[in-house]
């Protein structure tokens, strides 16, 4: 693929995006199947998958993606498009400014992994790390000091505001036994992390928690004892209740919205209407406008503002 090399810097910078490739294509068209394009979640497109009409509907296809998760097959069909085979559970869209040539175009969400922030060197921490490699996360350890009650120790070259920290991290999990538990826990209450769990008894874990003076957020996010009641006894079944409860979280709870994000929120470009076609137009730096009434004015492609400035903006 010819963006390879940007889609693995992107992975390794933890920037989501939307790999879109050209499925299918009816002449006349500028694009072939195979051609593909890289979609920020700014809106903006890194390759070519079709002229400024086709990118709107691209655009905002692919904005919608990052937001779900989901993959989208996207046709993209002239007005009054006949012919063009059927792809059942494709999202439809009817681009008028089209001068021909229908597209089917496969729109695939890459987003970063969660983030799994572990404290403590105990069997549990380490069968944690274990675990959630392969279910696609990125485990961060770090250790408590044991000379130093309450502060940690990083598992590497940073502490706990670095690299080996809580921030940005989806979920995290204390179980170092009794070391620097309330630090941790409000380390990652600080970062903004949306599950935090306490490997601890139901009564140890309520004194630890009793004295760190919570806000009802706060200890809504607090997880004691962490995971599901699954009767588990050993390390390795304890990590697994543990990360059940976390994919629970992120697939169907209130984490559901964290695995999207990254590691900086970003705001999602404004959603305008074409006073022409109709069409919903992505705005961003390539969006065709003109300034009408002392007011933007957004349009799918060129075709559409010329012909809105032609008739005097009506």
């Amino acid at each position: 693929m010819p963006h390879t090399k940007r889609m693995e810097e992107l992975v390794a910078g933890r920037i989501p995006f939307v790999h879109a490739v050209v499925v299918r294509a009816q002449l006349p068209t500028a694009v072939s199947p195979g051609d593909d394009a890289i979609i920020l979640p700014d809106g903006s497109i890194e390759g070519f998958v079709g002229g400024q009409c086709a990118e709107s509907s691209v655009r905002t296809a692919a904005l919608g993606a990052l937001s779900d998760g989901r993959t989208v097959l996207l046709r993209v069909l002239p007005e009054g498009e006949q012919g063009f085979p059927d792809s059942p559970g494709a999202q439809v869209v009817v681009n008028p400014c089209l001068s021909g040539g229908a597209l089917e175009i496969f729109l695939q969400p890459l987003l970063p992994p969660p983030v799994l922030w572990v404290v403590g060197s105990s069997p549990i921490a380490t069968a944690l790390a274990a675990l959630a490699a392969p279910l696609d996360f990125t485990v961060r350890l770090a250790a408590p000091l044991s000379g130093a009650a309450g502060s940690l120790g990083p598992a590497g070259p940073a502490g706990p505001a670095g690299p080996a920290g809580p921030v940005g991290a989806t979920a995290a999990v204390v179980c170092s036994h009794g070391r620097g538990e309330q630090e941790a826990i409000r380390a990652a209450l600080d970062a903004g992390v949306g599950y935090v769990g306490l490997v601890a008894s139901h009564r140890r874990g309520a004194a630890v928690l009793g004295e760190m003076s919570l806000t009802d957020d706060e200890r809504r996010r607090v997880h004691s004892p962490a995971g599901l009641r699954l009767g588990a006894r050993t390390a390795p079944e304890i990590a697994l209740s543990i990360l059940a409860e976390i994919v629970a979280a992120i697939r169907t709870g209130d984490l559901a919205d964290i695995a999207i994000r990254t590691e900086s929120e970003r705001p999602r470009p404004e959603v305008a209407i074409d006073p022409v076609c109709g069409m919903n137009v992505t705005v961003s730096a390539e969006t065709p406008h003109l300034v009408a009434d002392g007011e933007d004015v957004w349009f799918c492609g060129p075709g559409c503002r010329d012909r809105f400035a032609r008739a005097g903006g009506r």
